[in-house]
């Protein structure tokens, strides 16, 4: 038995031996006129071959000689000439990388690049071939060659070289001060406003003019059917991603023209101008007879959403309008969601929190690809065909210049799930601090526990330099901090049914 478990390890060490090296680095072209500015492409190479400088300034620029007409398999395909300090470029195919790279270094190359139609793969070969070999092998893919001509035409030099990885991009500063404050302004604003709701109430029998976004409590069968849900639809995502993705985009302009609505309301309606109403008629919503003000409210908010779902590929910009809107979403949806105890808020964040884990280290063993579902979904498939993103999430580009932020994740990302979820308890605990009128402790605490748990995941995904179930942080964080508040000050019963409510304007 210990001798097949010491076969079994002893396999699975040659397996990851085997395993080709691979790194992604940068080929930097100018236009051997001199313009246009030099431009950055990405390419995908294996240290063992030769290794890359890492600064631009220590590489060499030398002549690219468009070869692709030529799969360089065979001494035949070689140029009279050679090429000599050049480097070539040539179509992959027919014949293994390590006979492309000979012939190429035989023929006095300083280096080879080889254009793939195909997903990049790092070039392989064996130890011996690597001993013989002294040039860089790098893949670049079709698409940027036509680019490169497009842009520099085919007269051009080129400079290969793999920058390292910064520890920590400094997107991260920004997505956790668009994530805290999300959190802590939708905590606040649903904790007052749903104590204001239940004051005016308790205050006239009558009670206000109802509100049309009234919040809605949270049932444990409601956060049942809401995991089922979820798991369901990711799972639906990750084998029909290209036909859903377009829902998802759809709800996502019409939630979040809502949620920027519900934003500005209360700003819009204080203004003087545009009290007016529409006159009387029976159409839906208009026989309301709603300001003018907030009709026009209303388009500004659909047409901004529309211009993001137009030009929602444009990375220059349309992650800022995405991100913006997706604020005002979630700020939308603390509002009106409200979990009524801290039962209800345990409930709801352990199995979510199971939900994160499952789906981020449990489904890569599940999968044929071997790759997370969670992860697959949320930056979208490799292999789709739409190449859609889901606007899920908090997006802010690399503000580094490296070759991961160029080749592979453009984009730091942060799901509305790990803002919501936590933010439904801050919303919580803000409610219970003006229940029992403690100068909001308990939403003070719980706003810097989400921070704390948020840096604790960013201290996760560099140390680990993969993608991180955030709620595996955000939840402990939270949940033990309030839960512990508390206990210290001896309110842990009343805290856990949301039972004591007492009004307290000045809080308001």
């Amino acid at each position: 038995m210990a001798a097949t478990t010491l076969a079994r390890l002893a396999a699975l060490f040659l397996l990851l031996a085997a395993q080709v090296a691979c790194e992604y680095g940068m080929v930097h072209v100018v236009s051997e006129g001199g313009s246009p500015k030099g431009k950055d492409y990405c390419i995908l190479y294996n240290p063992q071959w030769a290794h890359l400088p890492q600064d631009l300034g220590k590489a060499s620029f030398l002549q690219l000689r468009d070869w692709t007409a030529s799969l360089l398999c065979s001494p035949g395909d070689l140029p009279a000439s050679g090429f000599s300090n050049q480097i070539p470029l040539v179509t992959r195919g027919n014949c293994t990388f390590y006979e492309k790279v000979r012939l190429a270094q035989g023929s006095g190359a300083r280096g080879l690049l080889i254009v793939s139609k195909e997903k990049l793969v790092p070039p392989g070969g064996n130890k011996t071939q690597y001993e013989e070999i002294g040039i860089p092998v790098g893949l670049l893919s079709y698409k940027d060659m036509l680019a490169i001509f497009r842009r520099f035409g085919h007269a051009v030099r080129v400079a290969m070289y793999a920058p390292s990885e910064p520890v920590l991009d400094y997107n991260m500063v920004l997505i956790f001060i668009m994530a805290v404050g999300t959190v802590a302004v939708g905590g606040y604003w649903a904790g007052s406003g749903d104590v204001k709701r239940r004051y005016m109430k308790h205050k006239r029998d009558d009670g206000p003019e109802k509100q049309e976004d009234e919040a809605v409590d949270v049932t444990p069968v409601m956060i049942c059917v809401f995991v089922v849900m979820c798991c369901l639809m990711l799972v639906l995502l990750y084998y029909f991603y290209d036909h859903l993705v377009y829902v998802i985009i759809a709800i996502f302009c019409l939630a979040s023209s809502t949620g920027l609505y519900s934003c500005l309301a209360p700003f819009v309606s204080r203004l003087p101008f545009g009290k007016c109403r529409v006159p009387d008629n029976s159409l839906p919503y208009f026989h309301k007879r709603p300001q003018v003000r907030m009709l026009l409210l209303a388009l500004l908010c659909a047409a901004t959403s529309m211009v993001w779902g137009v030009f929602r590929n444009e990375d220059q910009w349309a992650w800022v309008l995405q991100d913006a809107l997706g604020i005002t979403f979630c700020l939308y949806m603390l509002k009106t969601i409200r979990l009524p105890t801290f039962k209800a808020c345990t409930l709801l964040l352990l199995v979510l929190f199971i939900y994160d884990v499952f789906f981020v280290f449990i489904t890569p063993f599940l999968t044929k690809s071997g790759n997370s579902i969670m992860v697959e979904v949320a930056t979208g498939p490799s292999d789709s065909a739409t190449h859609e993103k889901l606007p899920m999430v908090l997006k802010v580009p690399r503000l580094n210049a490296s070759p991961l932020a160029l080749c592979d994740r453009p984009f730091s990302l942060l799901g509305f799930g790990d803002i919501l979820v936590p933010g439904l308890l801050v919303a919580y605990c803000h409610r219970f601090d003006i229940q029992v009128q403690s100068s909001r402790i308990y939403f003070v605490a719980s706003t810097i526990a989400y921070g704390i748990g948020l840096l604790v995941t960013f201290l996760a995904l560099v140390l680990m330099q993969r993608g991180q179930p955030a709620l595996l942080y955000l939840v402990p964080c939270t949940l033990l901090t309030s839960g512990t508040v508390a206990l210290w000050r001896r309110e842990l019963a009343m805290f856990w049914t949301g039972s004591g409510f007492a009004v307290n304007t000045s809080l308001l």
